[in-house]
């Protein structure tokens, strides 16, 4: 499908029913996006955007699995806290981007912090979810054999609920990439968001579209090494 797409921009751009000026062919991106590599020019940028995806991202896994446990261990603030999950993405988190800069300053702190805030509640929802699901049974059978908390998340939770916690580690990463692209957009000095919008201002599609092909990539790629790992837990767990 995503190759039957890419053969159709390329002949419509090709043959001029796609203008060059408003986008290149697929093919020119690939090789533009690959000499913008091998020149350096974006170098920097990537790496703090990639940076600012991770610190938010790892904080987001963190902080979202241990509040979820907490959620999770008392049925009724679980209850009280669902309508807040299933409203919270209708909020629009970049509204809060002056509050974050009047917090935290004018830097990259504010960027990382609407990456943060988009992935953790991705990974509350599934971590509360994944404990939802551990059968009754598994549970008094840890209780039998007395095994430790440690133990027990070991040797009988973590397997099960593993799948469904990968599920909203893979949420995470796209809600990181998502907030912290999205928020250099709004106000950065540095990082591919900004080069993105600097790049549009001046008309240099050279730069932008291979910029947004590498953003495509590398979440691409990233979202399909997570998806395979969430596959061959649900397999290993459906053998166990």
């Amino acid at each position: 499908m995503i190759a039957a797409v890419i053969v159709v921009l390329e002949v419509l751009a090709r043959i001029g029913v796609i203008a060059r000026f408003v986008a290149p062919p697929p093919s020119e991106m690939a090789t533009g996006l690959w000499k913008l590599l091998l020149s350096g020019r974006v170098q920097l940028a990537i790496e703090h955007t990639l940076a600012k995806i991770a610190i938010a991202c790892s904080s987001a896994i963190l902080v979202g699995i241990v509040v979820g446990v907490l959620i999770q261990r008392s049925r009724s603030l679980a209850d009280a806290m669902s309508p807040f999950f299933t409203a919270y993405y209708a909020v629009p988190i970049y509204a809060f981007y002056p509050m974050m800069i009047a917090i935290f300053g004018v830097g990259e702190a504010p960027q990382i912090v609407i990456g943060f805030m988009l992935a953790v509640v991705a990974v509350i929802v599934n971590t509360i979810n994944a404990l939802d699901r551990i059968p009754r049974v598994l549970r008094k059978t840890a209780a039998v054999y007395g095994m430790s908390p440690v133990e027990a998340a070991r040797r009988i939770y973590l397997p099960h609920a593993g799948p469904y916690l990968a599920t909203g580690v893979k949420l995470a990463v796209s809600y990181s990439f998502i907030g912290v692209i999205g928020a250099e957009f709004i106000m950065s000095r540095i990082g591919i968001g900004h080069e993105i919008v600097f790049a549009y201002n001046n008309f240099d599609n050279e730069i932008m579209y291979p910029l947004i092909l590498f953003v495509l990539l590398v979440a691409g790629t990233v979202n399909a090494l997570f998806y395979a790992w969430e596959k061959r837990l649900l397999s290993r767990r459906s053998r166990s």
